[in-house]
């Protein structure tokens, strides 16, 4: 178990799928019931007690620097990318930021409702430093309105994780929610790259670990897939299904 106390919200992507929505808009800053997705984000972490947060931008930055500006918890740091690091490389260049422990990393885009007991305490129960590098939140692909391809990740008894294999499904999706140790970045790569690229290197030393959401997540890759969510909030159908 840990305690998280620093985060990271990843809000430097140019969006291109959810144009034209997101040509004059930062995607994390689209509002979905009346709150912007980086506003959800950020609520997130600070029901869960996190303190100290970064936000990266280069998209519409300044209109992301004005965002958390606004806010009083958590305290924003703002990380500004005159260039994609994509996620690997955003995560990377913060990590003097993010202190030497456990900490979250959160998509901007990634808008989750908790089940019985919040998803982010959870991952803090759950987490277990002597074991892990990283535990990432995953959504079963049934529950999913929406296009996701042939999923992402397997999960063993244990709770490891593996990619699928050629031609097989996987039956979890990441939620693009996770809690990731400082050693999962040692010898990283320089520059841009994907976290992808690190989370294959914890997969073979067997130190991938994941949880799967027990309550409402929304996948948001598209107009279409933010209209539906629209309608699902107002309509109030956003039960955790278990």
């Amino acid at each position: 178990m840990i305690t998280p106390t620093h985060a990271m919200v990843l809000a430097a992507g140019l969006g291109l799928r959810m144009r034209p929505l997101t040509e004059t808009t930062a995607k994390p800053l689209l509002v979905l019931h009346g709150r912007s997705l980086l506003d959800r984000a950020l609520d997130r972490l600070r029901d869960a007690g996190i303190g100290q947060a970064v936000v990266n931008a280069h998209w519409h930055a300044d209109q992301v620097a004005e965002a958390v500006e606004r806010r009083e918890a958590p305290r924003v740091t703002l990380q500004h990318e005159a260039s994609l690091l994509e996620t690997g490389g955003g995560v990377t260049r913060a990590l003097p930021l993010l202190g030497r422990a456990p900490f979250v990393v959160a998509n901007g885009d990634s808008v989750w409702l908790d089940g019985p007991t919040p998803a982010l305490a959870r991952m803090a129960a759950a987490f277990d430093p002597a074991r892990m590098d990283g535990l990432l939140l995953l959504v079963r692909c049934a529950q999913v309105d929406g296009e996701i391809g042939r999923g992402d990740f397997l999960l063993d008894p244990l709770g490891r994780l593996r990619r699928p294999k050629e031609l097989e499904l996987a039956p979890y999706v990441f939620a693009g929610v996770q809690v990731l140790a400082p050693a999962l970045f040692d010898d990283a790569p320089e520059g841009a790259f994907s976290l992808n690229r690190l989370y294959d290197r914890a997969i073979e030393a067997g130190r991938l670990f994941a949880l799967v959401h027990d309550g409402v997540w929304f996948h948001l890759s598209t107009p279409l897939d933010l209209e539906r969510a629209e309608a699902a909030m107002r309509a109030g159908l956003v039960k955790a299904p278990f």
